[in-house]
């Protein structure tokens, strides 16, 4: 492992834990160069699989653009990075345990609603707004309505 400070690449590392409920191994590592410590995590690498857009084109999966979407609908709100990484790692284990080595976009979408609505439900609206392109404020009202209709019928 490169050390960030100098670029050497003889390290040692001084501290490992599990981290991610067990999902990943975080290690504290320290440059025998120049001493600079600095942490890595190592995780189980998902099989790769391919997302069918809407138009047809299959592109490879990539993890930044759902934590990306994760982030910008919860931008100001009090979501911690650590918590946007928590749900983009159910989406993938959702995913992961699929036969499917071709996933709908929209199955992908569907999955981090899901996520956001548990989380914070101003992220889900601005999430929903985007993903399925409202263009009327009934849309949004439709969406709201929705999410109090299970509020009321979960008893809040």
């Amino acid at each position: 492992m490169k050390c960030p400070g100098c670029g050497a690449d003889d390290d040692k590392v001084v501290d490992s834990r599990s981290a991610r409920d067990g999902r990943a191994i975080r290690r504290r590592r320290e440059c025998v160069a120049c001493g600079e410590r600095f942490t890595t995590y190592e995780y189980v690498e998902i099989k790769p699989f391919l997302v069918v857009k809407r138009d047809g084109r299959r592109v490879e999966y990539d993890r930044a653009k759902v934590i990306g979407g994760i982030a910008r609908a919860c931008e100001k709100r009090a979501v911690s990075l650590e918590e946007m990484e928590a749900m983009a790692d159910a989406v993938e284990r959702e995913l992961a345990g699929g036969l499917l080595r071709e996933v709908p976009s929209a199955s992908i979408g569907e999955l981090v609603m899901s996520q956001l609505r548990g989380k914070d439900e101003v992220a889900y609206v601005r999430f929903a707004s985007v993903y399925r392109s409202f263009k009327h404020v009934d849309e949004f009202m439709s969406e709201l309505r929705g999410l109090l209709d299970r509020k009321g019928g979960a008893g809040g």
